[in-house]
């Protein structure tokens, strides 16, 4: 398939999150069980579609009913841990359902990999789409509903209402605000790093699966200290903390990366609390709207797909402009104005009484 196809796939796939400011409200007035129902249903349709009929055309249908279904159901389950799970407990699950989908994709990708070698293209859809029936099915049975946002009845909020809300609050727009320049600044670093250890340590291509790992394992145990750590010290305390060292993270990455071993440890660091900060906000934000958390969940989820978005145009440039003393300059700055959205937001909140 040429490169130019695969991409067309991504790209669609990914583009489904701008759904994210219209579905994340429909969890506020369906429920997010059905939401999240919804997007299983949506993942289990396309991953069929493609085994059963493998054109390009299907695939691609295929690819964006995961992208939409993924819109319909990370909101609605963020939404659901708001709306079921104490505020004092609300960092260790989110940090565990965040855990979970690391976890997933650790054990996933490789297994996948094995199954196209092995059965062919196809089978990975098959097993996909065998996996969402047994999910939709254990949450259709085991899954308690919540009710609709506001107390409104079967109908909650509507979309207008939702949406004024989100509007009204400040601590929801400085959320969005911050979500946007946090997540630029990562990637602006994460589409250049390869190149840098490429060019700086002579690592070859093949080499570079290594710094992967890295990033995976500082992952993992962002998401550990989520779920143990955060709640300890308080959602608001540990989110605002992570903004402030993500961004000495990245202002010290071009001064300690002197050896390989060195710029490992410095990728490390700056993965890992990157993380930690956005699952501790994650959890934070499912209570700055909690009459609309579907809606707020939702917005956030465009807007971080927004700030990667930006984040992987502009750090090729930045890259070439200036290296990597320019890369981390800029990451540290755009993490600077997250951390000043954050706590402008944040000014005079405080979570709703149980």
């Amino acid at each position: 398939m040429p490169l130019t196809s695969v991409t067309s796939l991504v790209a669609l796939n990914q583009g489904a999150g701008v759904l994210g400011p219209f579905l994340g409200p429909l969890a506020d007035r369906w429920g997010p069980r059905a939401m999240m129902l919804l997007g299983l249903a949506s993942l289990w349709g396309g991953m069929l579609a493609a085994a059963a009929l493998p054109l390009y055309a299907t695939v691609l249908l295929a690819l964006l009913l995961a992208g939409v279904g993924k819109s319909c159901f990370d909101p609605a389950i963020q939404a659901y841990v708001g709306a079921r799970v104490p505020w004092e407990k609300r960092g260790l699950a989110v940090g565990l359902v965040e855990f979970a989908w690391a976890g997933s994709s650790l054990v996933g990708i490789p297994l996948i990999g094995w199954l196209i070698g092995r059965f062919g293209w196809r089978s990975p859809f098959l097993l996909l789409a065998a996996l969402a029936a047994a999910s939709f099915t254990l949450l259709a049975l085991l899954l308690p509903r919540v009710p609709s946002a506001r107390g409104a009845g079967p109908a909650g909020i509507s979309l207008t209402q939702a949406w004024r809300l989100l509007a009204l609050r400040r601590p929801a727009l400085g959320a969005l605000g911050y979500s946007v320049c946090f997540t630029m600044a990562n990637d602006s670093l994460f589409v250049v790093y390869g190149a840098w250890l490429e060019r700086d340590f002579r690592l070859p291509l093949a080499a570079l699966g290594s710094a992967t790992i890295v990033i995976g394992a500082a992952e993992l145990l962002a998401e550990s200290l989520t779920a143990f750590l955060a709640d300890r010290v308080g959602l608001v305390r540990a989110a605002v903390g992570g903004a402030a060292l993500t961004t000495v993270a990245y202002l010290l990455l071009p001064a300690v990366s002197l050896t390989l071993p060195l710029a490992l440890a410095a990728l490390f660091l700056a993965f890992l609390v990157f993380e930690f900060t956005v699952v501790t906000a994650m959890g934070l934000f499912t209570e700055v709207l909690p009459d609309a958390r579907g809606t707020m969940m939702g917005m956030l989820a465009a807007t971080s797909g927004t700030g990667r978005m930006l984040g992987a145009l502009m750090g090729g440039y930045v890259w070439l402009w200036g290296g990597l003393a320019a890369t981390g300059t800029v990451a540290a700055a755009l993490s600077l104005c997250a951390l000043g959205s954050l706590v402008w937001g944040l000014r005079g909140w405080h979570p709703r009484p149980a």
